[in-house]
């Protein structure tokens, strides 16, 4: 994917449904050009088309959901990359700012990366860390390793510092999650009881979802980025959770 279909993706995204004459102009290139982006992302399925229109797809991809925010969620991993040591062996859940932390350790580091997202092991397979997949059943829409023997597999590693997504955090429901399975394993992780860090850009704040992500006393410290509201950094303080605010570049 180029810069543009990039800025293309990103445009669609903040925007759900796009005019293809407006991602013309945007871009600066001709409606022709940007139909064959547009057909190169939809064959992709990072969006669809309709009737002239660009539309954001309905689905769970990752490199997707990356490019919402990419800025934010950068400087988050980048953060999340400086907590880790050479040598030290740490869980990455999945989730688009994991998988950018991913990218970041592929690039610099020498670690030992336990993961359920076959993704984020797709990102690290030709850098110098170590990768431990767990098994499982294959959630094909978010790439991920879930189930009973994801679970048992998880039990049964261990490792000094867990980062873990959440698609949601309400005062009275603590962090909260989409996916069943997913949570399940979130929830088996923050119960090994590493140094577990909640890594995730501020628009889940305010929002709640079906499955807890266990209790709050589980997580060691939130990172999100400066845009988190007051409020919810009060709440978080009130939980006694160590919350670092990062802005990006």
């Amino acid at each position: 994917m180029n810069d543009r279909q990039q800025h293309i993706l990103q445009y669609v995204t903040d925007n759900k449904r796009v005019p293809v004459v407006e991602l013309a102009d945007v871009t600066g290139v001709s409606v022709v050009t940007v139909r064959h982006d547009l057909n190169y992302l939809e064959q992709g399925a990072y969006l669809k088309r309709e009737h002239g229109f660009a539309v954001v797809a309905d689905n769970d991809s990752v490199d997707s959901r990356m490019l919402s925010n990419f800025p934010a969620k950068k400087a988050l991993a980048e953060y999340a990359a400086s907590l880790i040591d050479d040598g030290e062996t740490v869980f990455i859940e999945n989730g688009s700012t994991n998988a950018i932390l991913a990218r970041v350790l592929a690039k610099e580091r020498q670690v030992t990366v336990i993961t359920a997202s076959v993704h984020i092991a797709n990102l690290l397979r030709d850098s110098r860390c170590e990768v431990i997949l767990l098994g499982g059943v294959l959630q094909k829409r978010s790439e991920s390793m879930v189930g009973p023997l994801a679970r048992l597999a998880l039990e049964h590693v261990h490792f000094a510092k867990a980062f873990i997504g959440i698609d949601g955090f309400h005062s009275e429901t603590g962090f909260t999650g989409r996916d069943m399975l997913r949570a399940d394993i979130v929830v088996t992780a923050l119960r090994k009881c590493a140094s577990n860090y909640v890594l995730t850009d501020s628009s889940k704040f305010g929002e709640i979802h079906p499955h807890a992500l266990g209790p709050l006393s589980l997580v060691h410290e939130v990172i999100t980025d400066s845009h988190l509201p007051a409020i919810y950094r009060q709440q978080l303080d009130t939980a006694g959770l160590r919350c670092t605010l990062i802005t990006a570049a």
